[in-house]
């Protein structure tokens, strides 16, 4: 072993070491050490929000609410028992000629929205059209040349790379209309969401992040680290209201189609399969059963004629794995009228294939004011749920309802109503509001059914 240099050696040499670092920061000038300083900031995660955030916009939208007066019914009676109530979000261009995708929720029911850019201008917009099921919506305003979000995929999203989410978290609280930006990663995808307490209505295929999303973030971009859009978000699950990690988003891919389908036509078209499923009681045993059982099939309808039975189990579709009945129903979603869905089913001791070729969902119609008529709804209680043993704890029983109305209505006495479309149903005197909608528009209606989420689609005429 060499000998070791003495202490005042060591020193010599570091002494020598410093100011030859020192000698070389003194050459460089000012200005290089601050564009050096600028380069080390400058992130993906910068450029990626740079790239995005000018197509970021705030929505207003004012609705009008019914104040109830001695009975439900006041509404039909007494027209100018209303007040407007404001609500917030965000939304992102994906035209310059002014067309912006956002959720429906937060434009629902909305007979004033304006859009306020990023610079602080205000427009005024109209909803070219809404799809309660997907939760997106789809607004106009009159200004060209707007800067656009570029799309990118979520298909090959990996768990645990970065993403960001723009959004503007309590609109104007804030001071101004900038976005306000929060990075995460990517916690899962493919979530599929049951409604519970103040989460509404069914998502599927979601992109689970833990980048925060508060209120008012909803309908806003998030994007991977090149900026690209990836996921349109959409709800949290919070005890608080505000952000506790576990933040979703809808797929891009399915925000866009039904985004163009809502342009060209003003609605989406749904595709119809011609069969139901098991539902929640059957997620329990999908291990077992291997697949989703069949609980019925619609005469004449596309299952019926590919030679599906009632009984037999969809282990695949269109090559994804069918675990429990939200997969199916997320198949289904994605869907256009006239696509094939490539099944594999097992019947009995035999696996097969089978084609079915999709049609136009049949809608059930009714007449709004005979349904409200011959409808007999009781808040839930704790002690009717206990008594009726239904799972969820808030909502609105049908205690009894008419023969002719059920036939028209698909909706049984015993059913438990939580939600029409994406607004949580919490009292009987609410049912009239919700289904205060134009003739002719879609209304979804979640229902708790012997244990089991379940919903009807409707149409008033």
């Amino acid at each position: 072993m060499p000998p070791r240099a003495p202490a005042s050696a060591l020193a010599a040499l570091l002494l020598l070491a410093g100011r030859g670092e020192a000698s070389r920061a003194a050459a460089q000038s000012p200005q290089a050490v601050s564009a050096a300083v600028d380069a080390s900031r400058r992130t993906a995660l910068v450029s990626a929000v740079e790239r995005a955030s000018a197509a970021v916009v705030s929505i207003n939208a004012a609705s009008r609410r019914q104040t109830r007066g001695g009975t439900p019914w006041d509404l039909f009676f007494v027209p100018d028992r209303s007040r407007l109530i404001e609500g917030y979000g965000t939304g992102f261009v994906i035209r310059s000629s002014g067309v912006i995708l956002t959720n429906q929720h937060v434009v629902a029911g909305a007979e004033r929205v304006v859009v306020t850019l990023p610079g602080g201008g205000d427009l005024p917009a109209r909803v070219l059209g809404e799809d309660p099921l997907t939760d997106i919506a789809v607004l106009q305003v009159d200004r060209k040349g707007l800067p656009t979000v570029t799309a990118g995929g979520s298909t090959d999203l990996m768990i645990g790379e970065w993403v960001v989410a723009l959004g503007n978290p309590y609109a104007y609280l804030l001071g101004n209309a900038e976005p306000t930006v929060t990075v995460g990663v990517v916690s899962a995808t493919g979530r599929n969401i049951l409604p519970s307490g103040d989460q509404t209505g069914l998502y599927f295929d979601m992109i689970q992040t833990d980048a925060a999303i508060n209120p008012g973030n909803s309908g806003g971009p998030l994007t991977n680290a090149l900026g690209e859009v990836v996921g349109v978000n959409s709800s949290i699950f919070s005890s608080t209201g505000g952000s506790v990690g576990l933040g979703f988003a809808i797929p891009i891919e399915r925000a866009l189609r039904v985004a163009d389908e809502i342009i060209r036509n003003g609605s989406v078209r749904r595709a119809w399969v011609g069969l139901e499923v098991e539902g929640a009681a059957g997620m329990r045993n999908w291990k077992s059963q291997g697949g989703v059982l069949v609980a019925s099939i619609a005469p004449g309808g596309p299952a019926d004629k590919a030679g599906l039975r009632r009984g037999d189990a969809l282990v695949e579709a269109n090559g994804r794995p069918l675990r429990n009945y939200l997969d199916w129903e997320a198949v289904k979603l994605d869907l256009h009228v006239g696509d094939a869905v490539e099944l594999t089913v097992r019947s009995g001791r035999q696996t097969g294939r089978r084609r079915v070729v999709t049609g136009d969902l049949p809608t059930v119609t009714a007449e709004k004011f005979t349904v409200l008529q011959e409808l007999e709804l009781i808040n839930v209680t704790p002690s009717i749920q206990a008594e009726r043993g239904i799972r969820n704890p808030a909502g609105v029983l049908i205690f009894k309802i008419s023969p002719n109305v059920g036939r028209a209505t698909g909706l049984r006495e015993g059913d438990v109503i939580l939600a029409v479309n994406r607004s949580a149903v919490r009292s009987a005197s609410q049912v009239a509001d919700l289904l205060n909608v134009p003739a002719g528009e879609v209304v979804r209606i979640y229902l708790e059914r012997e244990g089991q989420i379940n919903f009807t689609d409707l149409v008033f005429r």
